[in-house]
């Protein structure tokens, strides 16, 4: 569900131990978002579409285009 968000941390040659530290979480809980085991908080969410610099909406699958409306 959520693959958008394992492609975007492998591009930057992340763990996901490094991830969950930076969204203040453990690394199962991450590794749990990113296979759709459970939903991510909205705050989570946001975090991860700034950290990456793309759309909660791309994130989400709702578009393909990465960039944030302006």
């Amino acid at each position: 569900m959520y693959q958008r968000i394992r492609a975007l941390r492998e591009d930057k040659d992340m763990t996901q131990t490094q991830m969950g530290r930076i969204l203040l979480c453990s690394q199962r809980v991450y590794s749990n978002y990113e296979r759709g085991d459970i939903d991510i908080p909205t705050a989570i969410l946001i975090r991860l579409a700034d950290f990456h610099q793309v759309s909660v909406d791309y994130l989400l699958n709702r578009t393909d285009n990465p960039h944030m409306a302006q």
